[in-house]
């Protein structure tokens, strides 16, 4: 069960990153960092921000934006502007993109083994 999650981690992943998050993904994260997303066509886990407050936290949040974005990079044909936000579990993951500016746009986009598709127009419509 995801929990909250200060701003303070969001921006500290966004430094790392140097990227800006959608003001809606972020707004959902901060109540509910990381979960599920189950829209009857897609089901995927979302990745939470790296929380550091306590060890409890720490140890659910090991899975973050920052790490599995970094391990996608390192795949072939995924795009170096993408940052990685969750998974379907075979391999196929969720992404947000930038056109180089670093302010992530609101779209998301399906990296399925290669195969890019944009599935909806943001984490809101996703969730529906």
């Amino acid at each position: 069960m995801p929990f909250p999650v200060e701003e303070k981690y969001i921006i500290e992943t966004e430094s790392e990153l140097s990227v800006k998050f959608p003001f809606e993904f972020k707004n959902r994260m901060i109540k509910s960092n990381g979960g599920e997303i189950d829209s009857g066509e897609f089901f995927f886990q979302l990745h939470p921000f790296f929380d550091k407050s306590d060890k409890k936290r720490i140890s659910r949040t090991c899975n973050h934006i920052g790490l599995e974005t970094k391990n996608a990079r390192e795949w072939q044909g995924f795009p170096k502007n993408g940052i990685v936000i969750g998974n379907g579990g075979s391999g196929d993951l969720i992404f947000l993109q930038h056109n180089g500016n670093g302010i992530l746009t609101d779209e998301i986009y399906l990296w399925d083994h290669g195969e890019i598709e944009k599935i909806a127009e943001s984490i809101n419509k996703l969730d529906e």
